[in-house]
């Protein structure tokens, strides 16, 4: 698919800007403690502006925490972050009128329509109400929505709400994208319509930071991998240097957690 067919009038440029210096995402000696668990130990790694960056690691290593972080919802406890240039959180206002946030929660407002939960995101990124307004109707047809124009967002399944979720991410033309599990819960043509839309965005020079437990998702999408175990990095590399052979990113993924320690005390399976 063309970007022009993809991605409504003023949400993607179909050439990319010159990309700043700057990384997308800098992270450096990130740590975050709860009482006396340490859910992120020492994180240090950068995402290039225009990457989309897949970020991985098994339950409770410390993904949702990080990316939490990075969203401004959680203080770290020690190290630093930088969006787009910009330190978080002493500039976070300024970073979150340039950022889109799909959180696994997504937080709609179950008594408003889609298309006016998307208007409402618009006004409050500062959108004037008429381009607001024609931004969420070009949403909700880039997201085959259009047949729920008037339907209530409680009356939604849980894709359904993921891509409304994900449609209020890019009304404001973000440059950078903080996606947490953006896939869970949608139907498989739900899910190929989104990659379509996040593979043109990233075309149109934005960047994304993605989540996800999918990692056919990554293979197909990503260019850049980190996998975190324990909270620690564990690996960060391009998907191209961490191929060997016919090794598949599960592969790689179920060697750099130790997984292979999992049957170790089940030889009567």
């Amino acid at each position: 698919m063309e970007n022009e067919d993809l991605v409504p009038s003023g949400v993607a440029e179909a050439a990319p800007p010159p990309l700043p210096s700057s990384p997308a995402v800098s992270v450096s000696h990130l740590h975050k403690v709860y009482g006396d668990k340490i859910a992120v130990d020492d994180l240090t790694f950068s995402v290039p502006r225009g990457c989309f960056f897949g970020f991985l690691g098994p339950n409770g290593a410390g993904k949702t925490t990080t990316i939490k972080m990075l969203m401004g919802l959680a203080a770290a406890s020690s190290g630093t972050i930088e969006l787009l240039g910009l330190p978080m959180p002493e500039q976070a206002l300024a970073i979150k009128r340039q950022i889109g946030l799909v959180p696994d929660d997504t937080l709609l407002f179950d008594h408003l329509t889609g298309l006016e939960f998307l208007e409402f995101v618009g006004r409050m990124y500062s959108l004037p109400g008429q381009v607001a307004r024609e931004r969420a109707r070009e949403l909700m047809a880039l997201f085959e929505m259009d047949n729920e124009q008037r339907t209530l967002i409680w009356q939604y399944s849980k894709g359904m709400r993921k891509r409304v979720a994900m449609a209020a991410a890019l009304i404001h033309r973000p440059k950078l994208f903080l996606m947490d599990e953006p896939f869970e819960g949608v139907d498989v043509v739900g899910a190929r319509l989104m990659k379509d839309i996040l593979q043109d965005l990233v075309k149109g020079g934005a960047t994304i930071f993605l989540t996800t437990h999918v990692l056919e998702v990554v293979e197909r999408l990503c260019d850049r991998v980190a996998i975190i175990h324990e909270g620690k990095l564990v690996i960060d590399d391009t998907l191209t240097n961490l191929r060997h052979g016919t090794e598949t990113l599960e592969d790689i993924f179920v060697r750099a957690v130790g997984g292979s320690r999992l049957r170790e005390h089940l030889e009567w399976l």
